[in-house]
Parts: structure tokens; sequence; C-alpha cells
């Protein structure tokens, strides 16, 4: 069992065997729904029937480009990787998971021999193998084969699309660990209120800073952005010249005296990042999670006098238990930013990648398999 994912005991016992199928990135602009054999079941693996994934901006940004940076798409390869579904099958060494139990997964699976491994910073290991991140392939499957110890329990009370949710959602807590993001953190700023920069809101609001202003320059986004608790909200231009004057306007929407500690920046564009360099304060950090532009051009002289802190961001590390904990207390709600649902049936496929990458009042498009 395990390779090609067969279906029920009652199924194979007829003789029946299920083929598995996967969303596959083909060429550019170009998904296919193919079979994809499993590999054996390790010892320390399970089989999971994936029963929600959704669409992240690297899936659209791989389909559009066949490449993201040095990660070149040079082979067909299965697409997705916010995911979470119904464990199936568990291997031999497998005690703290069975069949039937819902979960969600962590999607890289990192070497634990480096030195960032050891150091507890495998989010930076070398030989990370990350889903559908070439040669890697994803979860937009019936099945998958995963390591146990990145598929993660879910509580009754947290839904197998909340599940998903999660990997999105550990961008946000990441960073807000990275910035230290607590109580005692005066205001946060959030440059971008895309599907990233939503989640660094709510993440924020769950690590209790108790002023966060978001920027977009997008109406609608900022919409939904003051209805799941922003306390400010500025809309912005795309113009360089503007960042003066829109840093003004940012600190008045926090009100006189407040400072910003910490700034979130989830766009990641020379733009972005001059306002948030400029918007923190004296001694503050600014944490670059977005990663729209490969090189910048920033005011980084005037922020090195004021001691602003600049601290990256690339993926997470042990976010789930904490991300999970999130949603069943009910301190984060992930559910309004799941804008769209589709099958998955070749057309609907394609159908959501579209909805996906024209954006608008899509947020997070979500598979139910």
């Amino acid at each position: 069992m395990g390779k090609g994912g067969q279906g029920s005991d009652a199924a194979a016992a007829a003789g029946e065997v299920e083929e598995n199928m996967a969303a596959w990135l083909v060429a550019k602009n170009t998904l296919k729904i193919m079979p994809f054999k499993l590999p054996a079941l390790g010892p320390h693996d399970v089989r999971v029937r994936m029963k929600a994934v959704g669409i992240c901006g690297s899936d659209v940004h791989y389909l559009r480009e066949m490449r993201i940076a040095h990660f070149v798409v040079k082979e067909p390869m299965v697409i997705g990787h916010e995911c979470a579904g119904v464990i199936e099958e568990v291997g031999s060494g497998v005690t703290h998971l069975a069949a039937g139990d819902r979960v969600a997964l962590e999607p890289g699976v990192s070497c634990w021999r480096c030195r960032h491994c050891k150091g507890g910073r495998y989010n930076l290991c070398d030989d990370m193998k990350f889903f559908a991140t070439p040669p890697v392939h994803g979860s937009l499957a019936n099945q998958i084969v995963h390591p146990a110890d990145l598929c993660f329990k879910l509580p009754a009370n947290v839904s197998l699309e909340e599940g998903a949710m999660c990997e999105p959602l550990s961008v946000g807590v990441h960073a807000c660990r990275r910035a230290g993001v607590g109580p005692e953190t005066t205001a946060v700023l959030v440059m971008g209120a895309g599907p990233i920069g939503l989640v660094a809101l709510l993440a924020a609001k769950a690590f209790g800073a108790p002023r966060v202003v978001i920027v977009d320059v997008d109406e609608h986004r900022l919409a939904v952005a003051r209805s799941l608790g922003a306390d400010a909200a500025v809309k912005v231009s795309t113009k360089p010249e503007d960042v003066g004057e829109e840093v003004e306007r940012i600190k008045a929407a926090l009100g006189g005296g407040v400072e910003i500690d910490v700034s979130l920046d989830c766009a990641g564009f020379s733009k972005t990042m001059a306002t948030a360099l400029e918007a923190t304060r004296p001694g503050g950090k600014v944490c670059l999670v977005g990663m729209g532009h490969n090189e910048m051009t920033v005011p980084l002289t005037s922020a090195a006098i004021r001691e602003v802190d600049v601290v990256g961001v690339f993926r997470y590390k042990d976010t789930w238990p904490l991300c999970i904990e999130f949603l069943r207390s009910g301190k984060v709600d992930v559910k309004p930013l799941i804008t769209h649902r589709f099958g998955f049936s070749q057309r609907e496929v394609e159908e959501a990648f579209e909805v996906s990458a024209r954006g608008r009042d899509a947020i997070k498009v979500m598979f139910n398999l």
C-alpha cells in the first residue's frame, strides 16, 4: 500500500484499486490532472487523503513563470502545499496518529542533520524538501505520503479548511515571533493586505498587539482588514514620491503620540520597505516578509542612524501547534479569508487558478477534494 494510493479495504477486496490523481504543472500556464504514483510508506510515514488544499501566490507564480528565483521547474511537478486531510494508513513506527485522524500538514521536510536543523532553525535547512518547490512534488492530489511528525491532529472544532490555513497563518506567526510582537508592542504596521498581510494582522492581534494599522493600494482589501480587526487602514499609492506624505497619514491614523514599534512588510517592494523603514520608531524593528522584488532601493542610512533593526523571514518553524491552538481557542478566525471554493476536476482546477491569479475579491481560493 502507499504506491498509487489504494482505496478502501472493500474496494481492495473486490480487486479494485483507486488510481491516485494529482494536479501537475506541465508547462507555463498549463495544469493537467494526471496519475501520481506515491512512494512506499516508510515506518515513520502516514498516507493522507487530501481534503482541503489552498492556492498560494507561489503556486500562481510557478504556473505563470515556471520558476521562483533559482527554483526552476524543469520537469512536470505536482502543485500545492497548503493542505489538510484524513489519515488512511500509518507506518509501523507511528504511534501518535491513527487512520481516521484529521490532520494539518507542515509541507517542509528538513534533514535534521545540518547545523541549522540542530540549532532549531530547520526552516533554513539547505536540504529542505518542500511541497511544490522543484523538484519536490506538492499536495494537490487525492493522496500523499508524508512524515508523521509533520502531521498535526486537528481538534474537533477546527475544520479541515482551517487546518489547511495553518500554512499561510504560520508565516504571520513566524514573522511576529521574529519581530517580537506582544502586548507591550505599542503598534504594528502591516504593509500589504493580501493573504499574507491579512494573516499577519490576525497573528499580531493574537500575539497581543494593542494596535495594528494596515496599508494597501486596494480599498476592498482594506475593508476586509477592517472587518478582521485592523485598528486603522490606510490606502496608499504605488508612487515612491508619496512615501513621506503617506508615512504621516499612517501615523495620524493611529492617533497622536502612538509610535510604531514593529513593521511587517508583507509585500516586499522598494516602496513598501521604504515606508516601513520611515514609519518605524527609532529603535524599532522592520520584518521583511514578502518577496515582491529580488533587489530593492531603500533608505537604509536613515534607518541605521535611528537604529531600526531589519530582520528577514523565510517560511516558518515550529508554528503548527500554536496556529492550531489559536484556531481552537478562537483567538484567530481564518474562515473569512476563504473566499472561493472549487472541486477537483480539470475544469475546476483551471478556473480556480484563474480566480486566484486575478485577485480582486479573491483572498484564499480553496480546493475541497
